[in-house]
């Protein structure tokens, strides 16, 4: 008789984040938004044309049309997180130096831009950096409101574990307003796979003076927060001694189901052990014959559990501050 969990778990295990992930969503195909995009960085107005179920044309305060490959995951019913890396025509291939990423909130007529950029900072060529922009969808079909997504601490003093995968799930301690810190489930893991990847991830964290990260929690609706981190403290103290360098994530949390969506962005080295641009994990020898630097963008599922922690975890000073 066949053992299909012993047949396909090591398979699905090695999706890495991106195990959990929900099917692309292809509901905005041939739909086009005006946006107004009047709070935040960037200000101005964009357009939104979704071509079909992979492309999309966009333009930026009267730029010329761009096309590019988007990706599409649902929040709620009403709640798009749409996502694309900025390519450049000539030379698709090489490695994004921009990722975009849309809130389209169709219930209030809302959306919410988040562009992460690379190569703004001088002493850290790979670190990426985080603008957001909030707007008003102008075709919408809702009434004008003053009312915007925006910034808040509605999520300080929350911890919770997040599950990806059958054996991966990480603990996210949100103790300020601007930052977060990340530790790892006490439950035994049941496989060698699950053990090294835990053996790695908090071999990463004692080479830092702490496990905080730059974060920024944008309030979407009741019950639903998006929710940006960065690893700019890894990527300066740890640097090519993992494959991820300065990745960025950003998830739309729906705590009403503890149910969240969201994207990985970054670049890898693909050291042994680094993530692939799918989410998966190499073994030593795709590593050694993988490109020196590829493109980290993956999308993630991921569902929530509420956790207590150490009180430490929101009273510790952060390191990386006077």
């Amino acid at each position: 008789m066949a053992n299909l969990a012993k047949e396909y778990a090591p398979k699905a295990g090695a999706m890495s984040i991106g195990q959990y992930c929900p099917p692309l969503n292809f509901e905005l195909a041939g739909k086009k938004f005006d946006l107004k995009m009047d709070y935040g960085e960037n200000g101005g107005k964009y357009t939104l044309n979704f071509l079909d179920e992979y492309k999309v044309e966009w333009t930026i305060k009267g730029s010329a049309p761009k096309v590019d490959e988007y990706k599409c995951l649902k929040a709620d019913d009403f709640t798009y997180l749409v996502t694309w890396c900025v390519k450049d025509p000539a030379n698709p291939d090489a490695v994004s130096k921009e990722n975009f990423t849309w809130v389209i909130d169709k219930e209030q007529g809302l959306a919410t831009f988040l562009r992460c950029s690379k190569g703004e900072n001088e002493y850290w060529p790979l670190l990426i950096e985080s603008h957001f922009s909030f707007g008003i969808i102008l075709n919408s079909g809702k009434e004008p409101t003053i009312k915007r997504h925006g910034f808040t601490d509605d999520v300080v003093g929350t911890s919770m574990t997040w599950t990806y995968g059958h054996e991966m799930a990480t603990v996210h301690v949100y103790h300020s307003s601007n930052w977060y810190r990340i530790t790892y489930p006490r439950d035994a893991v049941r496989t060698e796979q699950g053990e090294a990847q835990n053996a790695q991830l908090n071999s990463l964290l004692k080479d830092l003076p702490g496990s905080d990260e730059p974060s920024y929690y944008v309030k979407i609706k009741d019950g639903m927060y998006f929710v940006s981190l960065t690893e700019q403290n890894m990527e300066r103290f740890v640097g090519d001694k993992v494959g991820f360098r300065s990745d960025t994530l950003c998830f739309l949390d729906n705590y009403h189901r503890l149910y969240s969506v969201g994207r990985g962005y970054g670049t890898s080295t693909f050291n042994p052990g680094a993530m692939m641009a799918d989410g998966s994990t190499p073994d030593a020898a795709t590593a050694e014959t993988a490109p020196k630097e590829g493109e980290i963008f993956v999308l993630i599922g991921k569902y929530g559990k509420p956790v207590e922690v150490e009180d430490n975890f929101f009273t510790d000073p952060i390191p990386y501050l006077v």
